[in-house]
């Protein structure tokens, strides 16, 4: 096997509060200190995803709630096309990769506007075939999606529907689990070698999202071949908020970048029966008969 060099997606979402300062600072920190590859935000339009009933409702979790109705609390996390626009061109002062995942073509038709290098179509859309019918024809970059809380027979009709349209090498397909956080005997890592085994040469890449604790599933879901790992990702695991219990710190962040580079320069055969390294230590060390 040949191992494509890791890239990772720091996945800040709604962890920032809603407070574009706060963006950008977890931009930054994803940059310098974290040594991400890319970043991604969300986008919604509210009004058009949620019924009257569930923008009226309460939120399910009150002491994570940001408004006094699940509405209000989704429209105070939600940045404007403009201040998209805004961090999508701090992301590139710093030379760090803009995206966003978009729930619905309203908020695809925006993001997409905005031309990124690649836009995320979260677990819970992927069947929402309007939404990837108007990205296929009307946006050129890469599509990412991830395949949480979708059947085999939903996967291959969704990579059906890009062969179809000439767009699945611009494809990436994501194993991942849907559940905050996802405890170890459910992340289900070898469903990586079934869709390597299956869509490897119809897509152009297969990523890992994680919604587990720590860093060691990452490193393994590389070794099996997800050479694009997504984390979710913020300042700080106890501030007020769905995802931040299972997202990494920038430390986390550090760890992760630091031991999936380590991980990729490991995975090599020897190219000599005795390494350079290994000879001066043979000459030491060897049993001589």
């Amino acid at each position: 096997m040949t191992y494509k060099k890791p890239y990772v997606i720091a996945e800040i979402g709604c962890n920032h509060k809603g407070d574009i300062k706060i963006a950008k600072e977890l931009i930054n920190m994803a940059k310098i200190f974290g040594n991400a590859d890319a970043v991604k935000f969300q986008k919604r339009n509210n009004k058009e995803l949620l019924t009257e009933v569930q923008y009226a409702a309460p939120h399910p979790n009150p002491s994570n709630s940001y408004g006094d109705t699940y509405g209000e609390h989704r429209e105070f996390l939600e940045f404007t096309v403009e201040q998209h626009k805004e961090l999508k061109e701090y992301c590139e002062e710093l030379g760090i990769t803009y995206s966003t995942s978009v729930w619905e073509t309203t908020s695809a038709k925006e993001i997409a506007s905005l031309n990124p290098e690649f836009i995320k179509i979260p677990s819970a859309c992927n069947n929402n075939y309007e939404m990837l019918g108007w990205l296929c024809d009307n946006y050129k970059g890469e599509i990412h999606i991830s395949t949480g809380m979708t059947t085999k027979d939903e996967i291959e009709s969704i990579i059906n529907f890009f062969e179809k349209r000439k767009r699945n090498k611009d494809l990436v397909v994501y194993n991942c689990t849907s559940g905050y956080p996802v405890p170890f005997k459910d992340v289900c890592l070898l469903d990586i070698l079934k869709l390597k085994e299956k869509y490897e040469h119809r897509v152009k890449s297969i990523g890992f999202s994680g919604h587990h604790l720590g860093i060691a599933i990452d490193v393994a879901a590389y070794t099996l071949g997800a050479h694009i790992i997504e984390r979710h990702y913020t300042l700080d695991r106890t501030w007020k908020g769905t995802d931040h219990a299972a997202s990494l710190e920038p430390m986390g962040l550090r760890k992760l970048c630091r031991d999936l580079k380590a991980t990729y320069e490991a995975l090599t055969f020897k190219q000599q029966d005795i390494l350079d390294i290994e000879d001066v230590q043979r000459k030491k060390l060897k049993y001589q008969k």
